[in-house]
């Protein structure tokens, strides 16, 4: 009895979702505290009318609903951001939607190359001890370099080759994701143990056999938490490689543009829908991680 009560809805949500709940609401109390505090300085200068007394709920009340906040609050997010989804054409540069598509495809596009040339380099340091010592200082070393300082000198040399449009972001992001890839997949092709690899050797399998039946296979376990950190910083990429460029779509774009004109509402909504289209990303990854692992037998 006390296991099927164990197992109630009730009780999963009390165990899982109560938690959440409660942060949620924190962050929205102090998101609300920040708002009032932060834009109070705009609303006795601009709001509150400087020849009459005012009370301090006037004041709230005031910096509730600024035109241009300092910290727009929760609800006026959450207009705009509705607003920009219901208000305006899907291919409208208004939509929220239309720079949604535009930063994941640049996106994904960095991923899936991210992830091949992450896998090649481990393969190679894996069966190579020359290119072990050669390669993985330089790795990780070029994730020292900000990728703001990268972005620009890429966009430029891929613009006098001719790329433009997706391309040069897409470098971007693969620049971001295929270190996680890389770092995760060396520990992983040499997860198997000794009497594994000898029991590979005494069939005569070549490398390639050994991999193939062997590496890879024991390398799951650490290749799929590297792919959700890589696709989330291949967003970060992308959304930072849109911004030399005084692109006009994409969530960088969009950020670009609300900071130009003073719109901290609009970058507010940017910022949340990059967050969801990342939780997106990595769900999406997630949810291949189970389907192989359940195919494979093992627990999703």
């Amino acid at each position: 009895m006390t296991k099927l009560a164990d197992n109630s809805f009730g009780y999963r949500l009390q165990r899982d979702g109560l938690p959440v709940i409660v942060m949620l609401l924190a962050a929205l109390l102090l998101w609300y505290g920040g708002a009032v505090w932060l834009n109070a300085a705009g609303a006795i200068e601009r709001v509150l009318p400087a020849d009459a007394a005012w009370s301090w709920q006037q004041l709230v009340a005031a910096t509730m609903d600024m035109q241009r906040p300092v910290l727009p609050t929760p609800h006026q997010v959450a207009i705009d951001f509705w607003s920009s989804l219901v208000d305006w054409p899907i291919d409208s540069p208004r939509n929220l939607l239309f720079h949604v598509a535009v930063t994941a495809e640049s996106t994904l596009w960095g991923f899936v190359l991210g992830t091949l040339l992450g896998l090649l380099l481990a393969v190679l340091i894996v069966h190579s001890r020359t290119l072990d010592r050669a390669l993985l200082p330089w790795i990780v070393a070029s994730q020292t370099v900000p990728v703001l300082a990268i972005a620009p000198i890429v966009l430029v040399i891929l613009g006098s080759l001719g790329f433009s449009g997706v391309a040069p972001k897409a470098v971007i992001a693969m620049y971001l994701c295929f270190f996680p890839v890389t770092v995760a997949m060396v520990q992983g092709l040499r997860s198997p143990q000794r009497i594994e690899t000898e029991m590979l050797h005494t069939y005569a399998a070549n490398w390639w056999q050994a991999l193939w039946l062997l590496r890879l296979p024991a390398s799951l376990p650490f290749l799929f938490p590297a792919l959700r950190v890589g696709i989330a910083a291949g967003l970060v990429g992308a959304m930072v490689a849109e911004l030399p460029t005084g692109a006009v779509a994409g969530l960088g774009a969009r950020l670009l543009t609300g900071s130009y004109y003073g719109n901290t509402v609009q970058i507010w909504s940017a910022l949340v829908m990059s967050a969801l289209l990342g939780l997106a990303l990595t769900t999406l990854v997630a949810g291949v991680e189970r389907l192989v692992l359940r195919r494979r037998g093992g627990q999703a």
